[in-house]
């Protein structure tokens, strides 16, 4: 009875995958040497988001709430909770007070802020607008503690950023094969990053941008260990028995 517990045991330890720590150094492994060869993932530090088909945008005119679309500057902030704010249709327009239709699509905020402020200026002296993208979202999913959708203020996101936001990785996640999945135009990119490794930090702490998704897997042993878990109940009967049979022999 004591050999069968002391096999299941072996087995559930033996089976047991090594913690996988971020960043751990590995020296001399060239297995994980990593060159990221897709320039669609290499870091941009200039990078600026472009305003796309299906955003909601508002718009804020200092001291002009009729003119504004969710005010930023008014006494009640019409927010999007509200509401308060436009989608850029298929032709990537938007329709605003008093100019009518804007082309906005492709446009960064500050190139649509510039433009704004030209056209407003024809009636208000040097118009302060502020343009906001308020559903700018980066998905994660997988073996983190609160995937979900989230809403990213800035542009410039690190990987780390990312799962930090999802509340970080779940007990089982496999960090050697984290993916990141980017629409290109017309295609779909995706690229692994083992982040058990701290060779090559800035581009294993990879750019991740407004439309990506985040994926985490999980480790190969974590159904098995889901098993193993209606085992144990079972192994502990059986060495109570064993203890009681025992005793009383």
């Amino acid at each position: 009875m004591k050999s069968l517990l002391y096999i299941l045991l072996l087995v559930v330890v033996l089976s047991s995958c090594k913690t996988q720590n971020i960043m751990e150094e590995h020296k001399d492994d060239v297995r994980y040497q990593h060159v990221y060869s897709d320039s669609v993932f290499m870091y941009k530090p200039d990078y600026q988001y472009r305003i796309r088909k299906d955003d909601k945008i508002t718009m804020s005119i200092w001291d002009h709430d009729d003119l504004s679309i969710g005010s930023l500057y008014g006494i009640y902030n019409s927010n999007e909770v509200y509401g308060k704010w436009v989608l850029v249709d298929a032709n990537g327009q938007v329709t605003l007070p008093r100019i009518g239709n804007f082309a906005i699509g492709g446009m960064t905020v500050i190139e649509a802020k510039d433009s704004l402020a030209k056209l407003y200026g024809k009636w208000i002296v040097n118009p302060i607008i502020e343009v906001k993208v308020i559903n700018k979202e980066i998905n994660v999913l997988g073996e983190v503690k609160t995937p979900g959708k989230f809403v990213v203020d800035k542009d410039n996101n690190t990987i780390f950023d990312i799962v930090a936001r999802a509340g970080d990785f779940d007990f089982y996640a496999n960090k050697k094969c984290v993916k990141i999945i980017r629409q290109d135009g017309a295609s779909v990119k995706m690229i692994n990053i083992d982040l058990t490794h701290a060779d090559n930090y800035l581009n294993r702490n990879i750019q991740v941008l407004p439309g990506d998704m985040v994926i985490v897997p999980s480790k190969k042993n974590k159904e098995f260990d889901k098993r193993i878990s209606t085992i144990i109940p079972i192994v502990s009967s059986i060495s109570a028995l064993a203890l009681m049979l025992g005793l009383v022999l």
